[in-house]
């Protein structure tokens, strides 16, 4: 008797076993599948559209976001050069200027022939004279984007954008020589007339039309008649 009684709960403890292994086979088949299904990603043309439309309302990361995946998912897209540029256009809107102007190449690098060219190198230009600093700092930055404006009108001097570069190439002209102008007066109270004369004559002979000429030839000559006695 206990033999058969023994028998029996050995059979239950199989068919529970049996019962609880279906019952999880079960929840993965009915109600667990969620978790492996793979998520549909957008396509090139909706993640363009996405990103436009973040860049219209001035949500900038939402675009960057946006154009990111485009690039990584559909690099060989006809939307992945839109994405290129303006990732970077994103990021000079963000006051990103070094972000900017590494995109900013890169898309220059990629596609040298591309129309959107003269825009690219007037970007560029812009996010160095975005960081302009005033005439007694040092003005590299100021340069920089003198260069790229510069170039600009060399490479493109028909297209509307080299029109519009000459504004700022104004600007950065008198900053630089402004600048000169500071630094030759510093040298010029400090009894160093040798340095102040190259620097008034650098304003002369670089900038001679950014209205400063008149006080740079004054100092010039005061510096002369210095160094003579």
């Amino acid at each position: 008797m206990n033999e058969i009684v023994s028998v029996l709960m050995m059979k239950n403890r199989f068919y529970l076993k049996i019962l609880v292994l279906f019952s999880i086979i079960s929840l993965f088949i009915f109600s667990g599948c969620a978790l492996f299904e793979v998520k549909k990603e957008k396509s090139a043309e909706e993640l363009a559209s996405e990103g436009m439309a973040y860049f219209a309302k001035e949500k900038y990361r939402g675009a960057i976001e946006s154009f990111e995946k485009l690039k990584d998912w559909y690099p060989f897209s006809k939307f992945a050069i839109l994405a290129e540029l303006k990732i970077a256009d994103a990021h000079y809107h963000l006051k990103e200027y070094e972000e900017a102007v590494f995109a900013y190449e890169a898309f220059e690098a990629l596609h040298p022939r591309n129309e959107a060219i003269p825009y690219v190198i007037y970007q560029i230009g812009h996010c160095y004279f975005q960081q302009l600093e005033g005439i007694d700092r040092d003005q590299t930055t100021t340069q920089k984007a003198m260069d790229i404006f510069s170039r600009l009108l060399r490479q493109f001097p028909k297209d509307v954008y080299a029109k519009k570069a000459e504004k700022p190439i104004r600007k950065c002209k008198k900053n630089l020589a402004e600048h000169e102008f500071y630094v030759g007066r510093f040298y010029y109270k400090n009894k160093n007339y040798k340095a102040a004369l190259k620097r008034f004559e650098t304003v002369l002979s670089v900038y001679p039309d950014v209205g400063i000429q008149q006080d740079a030839r004054r100092y010039v000559t005061l510096c002369k008649a210095e160094l003579k006695e």
